[in-house]
Protein backbone atom coordinates (compact mmCIF):
# COMPACT_ATOMS: atom_id res chain seq x y z
CA UNK A 1 0.00 0.00 0.00
CA UNK A 2 2.86 2.68 0.70
CA UNK A 3 4.45 1.42 -2.50
CA UNK A 4 1.45 2.57 -4.48
CA UNK A 5 1.00 5.70 -2.24
CA UNK A 6 5.09 6.52 -2.73
CA UNK A 7 4.56 5.58 -6.99
CA UNK A 8 1.70 8.21 -6.79
CA UNK A 9 3.29 10.85 -5.35
CA UNK A 10 6.32 10.48 -7.75
CA UNK A 11 4.03 10.16 -10.68
CA UNK A 12 2.27 13.54 -9.49
CA UNK A 13 5.84 14.99 -8.91
CA UNK A 14 6.73 13.94 -12.47
CA UNK A 15 3.14 15.84 -13.68
CA UNK A 16 3.97 18.91 -11.52
CA UNK A 17 7.34 18.97 -12.95
CA UNK A 18 6.36 18.21 -16.80
CA UNK A 19 3.88 21.11 -16.40
CA UNK A 20 6.10 23.37 -14.74
CA UNK A 21 8.78 22.47 -17.52
CA UNK A 22 6.48 22.94 -20.28
CA UNK A 23 5.13 26.02 -19.03
CA UNK A 24 8.71 27.81 -18.28
CA UNK A 25 9.93 26.22 -21.90
CA UNK A 26 6.42 27.73 -23.42
CA UNK A 27 7.15 31.33 -21.70
CA UNK A 28 10.73 31.46 -22.21
CA UNK A 29 9.98 30.39 -25.63
CA UNK A 30 7.26 33.39 -26.73
CA UNK A 31 9.45 35.76 -24.56
CA UNK A 32 11.95 35.19 -27.49
CA UNK A 33 9.76 35.10 -30.68
CA UNK A 34 8.29 37.99 -28.75
CA UNK A 35 11.26 39.63 -28.90
CA UNK A 36 12.35 38.66 -32.34
CA UNK A 37 9.32 40.23 -33.98
CA UNK A 38 10.10 43.28 -31.58
CA UNK A 39 13.37 43.32 -33.15
CA UNK A 40 12.22 43.06 -36.68
CA UNK A 41 9.39 45.63 -36.26
CA UNK A 42 12.14 48.23 -35.39
CA UNK A 43 14.06 47.00 -38.58
CA UNK A 44 17.05 45.99 -36.12
CA UNK A 45 18.35 42.51 -37.47
CA UNK A 46 21.70 42.30 -35.22
CA UNK A 47 20.98 39.53 -32.88
CA UNK A 48 21.36 35.59 -32.38
CA UNK A 49 19.85 33.10 -30.17
CA UNK A 50 22.05 30.46 -28.56
CA UNK A 51 22.36 27.03 -30.20
CA UNK A 52 24.69 25.33 -27.87
CA UNK A 53 22.21 24.48 -24.88
CA UNK A 54 19.96 21.04 -25.38
CA UNK A 55 17.19 22.25 -24.04
CA UNK A 56 15.96 25.00 -26.42
CA UNK A 57 18.70 23.85 -29.46
CA UNK A 58 16.11 23.52 -31.37
CA UNK A 59 14.08 26.29 -31.14
CA UNK A 60 16.83 28.80 -31.39
CA UNK A 61 17.75 26.99 -34.26
CA UNK A 62 14.33 28.13 -35.64
CA UNK A 63 14.10 31.16 -35.02
CA UNK A 64 17.94 31.75 -36.25
CA UNK A 65 16.72 30.31 -39.73
CA UNK A 66 14.03 32.31 -39.49
CA UNK A 67 15.89 35.94 -38.56
CA UNK A 68 18.44 34.27 -41.83
CA UNK A 69 15.61 34.47 -44.35
CA UNK A 70 14.53 37.68 -43.13
CA UNK A 71 18.01 38.99 -43.67
CA UNK A 72 18.01 37.52 -47.09
CA UNK A 73 15.08 39.11 -48.05
CA UNK A 74 15.78 42.59 -46.79
CA UNK A 75 19.18 42.53 -48.49
CA UNK A 76 17.50 41.74 -51.75
CA UNK A 77 14.58 44.24 -51.24
CA UNK A 78 17.69 46.86 -50.75
CA UNK A 79 19.83 45.42 -54.00
CA UNK A 80 16.21 45.95 -55.90
CA UNK A 81 16.05 49.64 -54.11
CA UNK A 82 19.79 50.42 -55.64
CA UNK A 83 18.73 48.91 -59.05
CA UNK A 84 15.98 50.78 -59.40
CA UNK A 85 17.19 53.52 -58.20
CA UNK A 86 20.35 53.28 -60.63
CA UNK A 87 17.92 52.60 -63.44
CA UNK A 88 15.86 55.98 -62.40
CA UNK A 89 19.28 57.82 -62.08
CA UNK A 90 19.90 56.64 -65.62
CA UNK A 91 16.48 58.10 -67.73
CA UNK A 92 16.13 62.07 -69.11
CA UNK A 93 13.10 62.48 -67.13
CA UNK A 94 12.76 64.05 -63.55
CA UNK A 95 11.21 62.02 -60.82
CA UNK A 96 9.95 63.74 -57.39
CA UNK A 97 8.02 61.70 -54.99
CA UNK A 98 5.83 63.32 -52.42
CA UNK A 99 4.68 61.91 -49.34
CA UNK A 100 2.30 64.50 -47.57
CA UNK A 101 0.55 67.11 -48.50
CA UNK A 102 2.62 69.46 -47.06
CA UNK A 103 5.42 68.76 -50.05
CA UNK A 104 7.96 66.75 -48.27
CA UNK A 105 10.01 65.22 -50.65
CA UNK A 106 10.89 61.80 -50.24
CA UNK A 107 12.52 61.01 -53.34
CA UNK A 108 14.34 63.06 -56.03
CA UNK A 109 16.37 61.00 -58.99
CA UNK A 110 19.40 63.23 -60.86
CA UNK A 111 17.59 63.97 -63.99
CA UNK A 112 15.34 65.99 -61.85
CA UNK A 113 18.03 67.79 -59.75
CA UNK A 114 19.85 68.72 -63.22
CA UNK A 115 16.22 69.78 -64.80
CA UNK A 116 15.54 71.99 -61.84
CA UNK A 117 19.24 73.38 -61.55
CA UNK A 118 19.32 72.05 -57.74
CA UNK A 119 21.87 69.91 -55.70
CA UNK A 120 19.01 69.00 -53.48
CA UNK A 121 15.29 68.94 -53.12
CA UNK A 122 13.64 68.26 -49.66
CA UNK A 123 10.69 69.77 -50.07
CA UNK A 124 8.49 71.34 -52.54
CA UNK A 125 8.72 75.18 -50.89
CA UNK A 126 12.47 74.87 -51.77
CA UNK A 127 11.32 75.54 -55.69
CA UNK A 128 9.68 78.88 -54.32
CA UNK A 129 13.73 80.08 -54.82
CA UNK A 130 13.49 79.70 -58.48
CA UNK A 131 10.09 80.51 -59.57
CA UNK A 132 6.76 80.70 -57.37
CA UNK A 133 4.85 79.75 -60.16
CA UNK A 134 6.92 76.55 -60.51
CA UNK A 135 6.02 75.18 -56.80
CA UNK A 136 2.53 75.93 -57.48
CA UNK A 137 2.80 73.48 -60.47
CA UNK A 138 4.38 70.93 -59.02
CA UNK A 139 1.47 71.55 -56.38
CA UNK A 140 -1.15 71.47 -58.56
CA UNK A 141 -0.64 68.56 -60.51
CA UNK A 142 -3.02 65.56 -60.45
CA UNK A 143 -3.27 61.95 -61.84
CA UNK A 144 -4.58 62.44 -65.64
CA UNK A 145 -3.80 66.01 -65.63
CA UNK A 146 -0.84 67.89 -67.23
CA UNK A 147 1.03 71.14 -66.01
CA UNK A 148 3.58 73.08 -67.45
CA UNK A 149 5.87 75.69 -66.33
CA UNK A 150 8.74 78.07 -67.32
CA UNK A 151 11.42 79.40 -64.76
CA UNK A 152 14.99 80.17 -65.11
CA UNK A 153 17.26 78.21 -63.21
CA UNK A 154 20.88 78.79 -62.62
CA UNK A 155 21.79 77.28 -65.81
CA UNK A 156 19.55 78.59 -68.34
CA UNK A 157 15.73 79.23 -69.23
CA UNK A 158 13.69 76.41 -68.69
CA UNK A 159 10.27 75.11 -69.94
CA UNK A 160 8.81 71.55 -68.29
CA UNK A 161 5.74 69.55 -68.85
CA UNK A 162 4.49 67.93 -65.64
CA UNK A 163 2.41 64.85 -64.67
CA UNK A 164 1.78 62.61 -61.92
CA UNK A 165 0.64 59.54 -60.52
CA UNK A 166 -0.38 58.01 -57.13
CA UNK A 167 0.77 55.03 -55.39
CA UNK A 168 0.46 53.94 -51.76
CA UNK A 169 3.58 52.33 -49.89
CA UNK A 170 2.60 50.72 -46.68
CA UNK A 171 -0.34 52.48 -45.35
CA UNK A 172 1.19 55.89 -46.70
CA UNK A 173 0.20 57.77 -50.25
CA UNK A 174 2.80 59.21 -52.30
CA UNK A 175 2.22 61.16 -55.29
CA UNK A 176 5.11 60.35 -58.34
CA UNK A 177 5.61 63.55 -60.51
CA UNK A 178 7.16 63.15 -63.53
CA UNK A 179 8.65 65.80 -66.06
CA UNK A 180 10.64 66.78 -68.86
CA UNK A 181 12.28 69.65 -70.44
CA UNK A 182 10.38 70.61 -73.51
CA UNK A 183 12.22 73.60 -74.11
CA UNK A 184 13.23 72.92 -77.61
CA UNK A 185 9.46 71.98 -78.93
CA UNK A 186 8.16 75.12 -77.00
CA UNK A 187 11.11 76.99 -78.92
CA UNK A 188 9.76 75.81 -82.26
CA UNK A 189 6.08 76.41 -81.45
CA UNK A 190 6.90 79.73 -80.61
CA UNK A 191 9.14 80.62 -83.81
CA UNK A 192 6.31 78.49 -86.02
CA UNK A 193 3.57 81.07 -84.41
CA UNK A 194 5.46 83.84 -84.58
CA UNK A 195 6.20 82.76 -88.13
CA UNK A 196 2.62 82.72 -88.85
CA UNK A 197 2.14 86.02 -87.42
CA UNK A 198 4.75 88.00 -89.19
CA UNK A 199 3.70 86.24 -92.34
CA UNK A 200 -0.44 87.10 -91.81
CA UNK A 201 0.33 91.06 -90.37
CA UNK A 202 3.03 91.88 -93.33
CA UNK A 203 -0.09 90.32 -95.54
CA UNK A 204 -2.44 92.64 -94.11
CA UNK A 205 0.19 95.70 -93.39
CA UNK A 206 0.99 95.10 -97.61
CA UNK A 207 -2.91 94.84 -98.44
CA UNK A 208 -3.22 98.38 -96.78
CA UNK A 209 -0.22 100.01 -97.51
CA UNK A 210 0.29 99.37 -101.26
CA UNK A 211 -2.46 100.85 -102.99
CA UNK A 212 -1.92 104.10 -100.43
CA UNK A 213 1.39 104.19 -101.73
CA UNK A 214 0.47 103.61 -105.46
CA UNK A 215 -2.24 106.39 -104.84
CA UNK A 216 0.43 108.82 -103.14
CA UNK A 217 2.88 108.53 -105.94
CA UNK A 218 -0.30 108.65 -108.66
CA UNK A 219 -1.03 112.23 -107.00
CA UNK A 220 2.15 113.37 -106.47
CA UNK A 221 2.68 112.87 -110.01
CA UNK A 222 -0.18 114.59 -111.45
CA UNK A 223 0.37 117.32 -108.99
CA UNK A 224 3.86 118.24 -110.45
CA UNK A 225 2.28 117.72 -114.26
CA UNK A 226 -0.60 120.22 -113.79
CA UNK A 227 -1.16 123.67 -112.73
CA UNK A 228 -2.94 124.03 -109.55
CA UNK A 229 -6.13 125.15 -111.43
CA UNK A 230 -6.24 122.15 -113.10
CA UNK A 231 -5.54 120.07 -109.76
CA UNK A 232 -7.95 121.57 -108.18
CA UNK A 233 -10.95 120.52 -111.06
CA UNK A 234 -9.49 117.20 -111.18
CA UNK A 235 -11.71 114.85 -112.10
CA UNK A 236 -13.93 117.11 -114.42
CA UNK A 237 -12.23 116.28 -117.69
CA UNK A 238 -11.67 112.46 -116.97
CA UNK A 239 -8.24 112.98 -115.47
CA UNK A 240 -7.48 111.87 -111.71
CA UNK A 241 -9.95 113.08 -108.99
CA UNK A 242 -7.72 114.09 -106.31
CA UNK A 243 -10.77 114.49 -103.88
CA UNK A 244 -11.56 110.84 -104.41
CA UNK A 245 -7.52 109.55 -103.99
CA UNK A 246 -7.24 111.47 -100.65
CA UNK A 247 -10.58 110.01 -99.11
CA UNK A 248 -9.14 107.14 -100.14
CA UNK A 249 -5.85 106.90 -98.57
CA UNK A 250 -7.62 108.69 -95.59
CA UNK A 251 -10.07 105.40 -95.76
CA UNK A 252 -7.20 103.10 -95.98
CA UNK A 253 -5.08 104.62 -92.86
CA UNK A 254 -8.07 104.24 -91.04
CA UNK A 255 -8.11 101.00 -91.94
CA UNK A 256 -4.46 100.31 -90.69
CA UNK A 257 -5.20 101.93 -87.71
CA UNK A 258 -7.95 99.49 -86.87
CA UNK A 259 -6.07 97.03 -87.61
CA UNK A 260 -2.89 98.02 -84.55
CA UNK A 261 -5.51 98.73 -82.22
CA UNK A 262 -6.76 94.98 -83.15
CA UNK A 263 -3.53 93.95 -82.04
CA UNK A 264 -2.87 96.05 -79.00
CA UNK A 265 -6.35 94.43 -77.82
CA UNK A 266 -4.77 91.37 -78.46
CA UNK A 267 -2.27 91.89 -76.56
CA UNK A 268 -3.26 93.30 -73.37
CA UNK A 269 -5.74 91.13 -71.72
CA UNK A 270 -7.30 91.93 -68.12
CA UNK A 271 -6.50 89.49 -65.34
CA UNK A 272 -9.55 87.03 -64.44
CA UNK A 273 -11.50 88.26 -61.72
CA UNK A 274 -12.92 85.04 -60.80
CA UNK A 275 -16.12 83.61 -58.60
CA UNK A 276 -18.43 80.83 -58.63
CA UNK A 277 -21.02 80.90 -61.20
CA UNK A 278 -24.25 79.10 -62.85
CA UNK A 279 -23.11 78.41 -66.17
CA UNK A 280 -26.77 78.77 -66.75
CA UNK A 281 -27.12 82.07 -65.64
CA UNK A 282 -24.16 82.85 -67.64
CA UNK A 283 -25.81 81.27 -71.11
CA UNK A 284 -29.05 82.58 -70.33
CA UNK A 285 -27.05 86.70 -70.27
CA UNK A 286 -25.62 85.61 -73.05
CA UNK A 287 -28.85 84.18 -75.25
CA UNK A 288 -30.54 87.63 -73.48
CA UNK A 289 -28.32 89.93 -75.08
CA UNK A 290 -28.63 88.03 -78.88
CA UNK A 291 -32.00 87.70 -78.85
CA UNK A 292 -33.02 90.36 -81.49
CA UNK A 293 -30.32 88.91 -83.87
CA UNK A 294 -30.63 85.45 -83.23
CA UNK A 295 -34.64 85.96 -84.37
CA UNK A 296 -33.61 88.71 -87.29
CA UNK A 297 -31.58 85.74 -88.27
CA UNK A 298 -34.02 83.05 -88.07
CA UNK A 299 -31.81 80.81 -85.52
CA UNK A 300 -32.76 78.29 -82.60
CA UNK A 301 -30.73 78.51 -79.32
CA UNK A 302 -30.48 75.74 -76.89
CA UNK A 303 -29.02 74.92 -73.65
CA UNK A 304 -28.46 71.90 -71.87
CA UNK A 305 -26.61 70.38 -68.49
CA UNK A 306 -25.53 67.29 -66.89
CA UNK A 307 -25.90 67.67 -64.03
CA UNK A 308 -28.01 70.02 -63.35
CA UNK A 309 -26.73 73.51 -62.11
CA UNK A 310 -23.21 73.03 -63.23
CA UNK A 311 -20.55 75.60 -61.90
CA UNK A 312 -17.58 77.44 -62.84
CA UNK A 313 -14.99 79.08 -61.04
CA UNK A 314 -14.26 82.34 -63.50
CA UNK A 315 -14.77 85.75 -64.60
CA UNK A 316 -17.89 86.30 -65.74
CA UNK A 317 -17.55 88.85 -67.97
CA UNK A 318 -14.57 87.19 -69.87
CA UNK A 319 -16.85 83.70 -70.25
CA UNK A 320 -19.39 86.15 -71.72
CA UNK A 321 -17.06 87.45 -74.30
CA UNK A 322 -16.22 84.27 -75.17
CA UNK A 323 -19.65 83.17 -75.50
CA UNK A 324 -20.72 85.87 -77.53
CA UNK A 325 -17.73 85.57 -79.98
CA UNK A 326 -19.18 81.52 -80.45
CA UNK A 327 -22.52 82.77 -81.41
CA UNK A 328 -21.31 85.88 -83.60
CA UNK A 329 -19.08 82.98 -85.57
CA UNK A 330 -21.77 80.55 -85.62
CA UNK A 331 -24.29 83.70 -87.49
CA UNK A 332 -21.31 84.38 -89.61
CA UNK A 333 -21.42 80.66 -90.57
CA UNK A 334 -24.99 80.83 -91.55
CA UNK A 335 -26.07 77.96 -88.49
CA UNK A 336 -29.52 78.07 -88.44
CA UNK A 337 -29.57 76.36 -85.36
CA UNK A 338 -27.45 76.54 -82.22
CA UNK A 339 -26.61 74.51 -79.21
CA UNK A 340 -25.14 74.91 -76.03
CA UNK A 341 -24.60 72.08 -73.59
CA UNK A 342 -22.50 71.55 -70.67
CA UNK A 343 -21.33 68.72 -68.85
CA UNK A 344 -18.72 66.79 -66.10
CA UNK A 345 -16.07 64.40 -66.93
CA UNK A 346 -14.70 61.54 -65.15
CA UNK A 347 -12.14 64.26 -63.41
CA UNK A 348 -14.72 66.72 -62.28
CA UNK A 349 -13.44 68.87 -65.52
CA UNK A 350 -16.47 70.93 -66.94
CA UNK A 351 -16.67 71.45 -70.34
CA UNK A 352 -19.00 73.43 -72.71
CA UNK A 353 -20.26 72.43 -76.18
CA UNK A 354 -21.05 74.96 -78.58
CA UNK A 355 -22.12 73.28 -81.71
CA UNK A 356 -24.30 74.70 -84.99
CA UNK A 357 -25.25 74.27 -88.08
CA UNK A 358 -23.47 76.55 -90.24
CA UNK A 359 -21.16 75.96 -92.94
CA UNK A 360 -17.64 73.87 -91.66
CA UNK A 361 -14.26 75.19 -91.45
CA UNK A 362 -12.08 74.19 -94.26
CA UNK A 363 -9.60 71.42 -93.41
CA UNK A 364 -6.47 73.20 -94.29
CA UNK A 365 -7.88 76.05 -92.09
CA UNK A 366 -8.41 73.87 -88.66
CA UNK A 367 -5.07 74.47 -87.81
CA UNK A 368 -5.12 78.29 -88.61
CA UNK A 369 -8.07 79.76 -87.09
CA UNK A 370 -6.25 80.29 -83.29
CA UNK A 371 -3.58 82.04 -85.28
CA UNK A 372 -4.01 86.23 -84.37
CA UNK A 373 -4.93 87.96 -87.83
CA UNK A 374 -5.85 84.45 -89.96
CA UNK A 375 -9.86 84.54 -90.88
CA UNK A 376 -11.91 82.77 -93.50
CA UNK A 377 -14.56 85.66 -93.23
CA UNK A 378 -13.82 88.46 -95.31
CA UNK A 379 -14.94 90.88 -93.06
CA UNK A 380 -13.68 89.61 -90.09
CA UNK A 381 -10.79 90.91 -87.47
CA UNK A 382 -9.17 87.51 -86.75
CA UNK A 383 -8.56 87.94 -83.41
CA UNK A 384 -11.62 87.06 -81.79
CA UNK A 385 -10.85 83.17 -81.47
CA UNK A 386 -7.78 83.84 -80.77
CA UNK A 387 -8.39 85.96 -77.44
CA UNK A 388 -11.03 83.46 -75.98
CA UNK A 389 -8.31 81.27 -76.25
CA UNK A 390 -5.88 83.70 -74.14
CA UNK A 391 -8.86 83.82 -71.45
CA UNK A 392 -9.81 80.34 -71.17
CA UNK A 393 -5.82 79.29 -70.53
CA UNK A 394 -5.85 82.69 -67.94
CA UNK A 395 -8.56 80.33 -66.25
CA UNK A 396 -6.00 77.24 -66.33
CA UNK A 397 -8.39 75.52 -69.62
CA UNK A 398 -8.39 75.24 -72.91
CA UNK A 399 -10.71 76.16 -75.74
CA UNK A 400 -10.61 73.40 -78.75
CA UNK A 401 -12.15 72.74 -82.10
CA UNK A 402 -13.64 69.75 -81.70
CA UNK A 403 -14.82 68.87 -84.85
CA UNK A 404 -16.32 70.40 -87.95
CA UNK A 405 -18.22 68.55 -90.35
CA UNK A 406 -21.11 69.05 -93.15
CA UNK A 407 -23.58 68.77 -90.68
CA UNK A 408 -21.95 70.43 -87.10
CA UNK A 409 -19.06 72.15 -85.73
CA UNK A 410 -18.48 72.29 -82.37
CA UNK A 411 -15.57 74.14 -80.03
CA UNK A 412 -15.28 73.10 -76.54
CA UNK A 413 -14.59 74.90 -73.45
CA UNK A 414 -12.51 72.71 -71.36
CA UNK A 415 -12.58 74.26 -67.40
CA UNK A 416 -10.49 72.06 -65.10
Amino acid sequence: MDDIVQMLVCLALLVVVALLSGWFFSHRTRRKVSYMLDALEDNETNFRFREDRFIDRRINKTLNRMKRIFDKEKAELREREVYYGIMLDNVNTGIVVVDDDKGHVAYSNVAALELLGISSLLNLRQLNIISPSLTEAFFRVTQGHEEKANFVNEVSQKAIALTSSEASIGRKKVKIIAFNDISSEMEETEADSWSKLIRVITHEIMNTVTPIASLSDALAGYAASHTPAEVLSSGQNGGLDFKDGLETIAASSKGLIKFVESYRNLTHLPAPLKKVLYLKDVVARVFKLSRQQMFMSGISCSYEENPADVMIYADEDLIFQILINMLKNAVQAEATDIKVSARVDASDNVIVDIANNGQPIPKESCEEIFVPFFTTKSSGSGIGLNISRQIMRRHNGSLILSKSTETETVFSLIFR
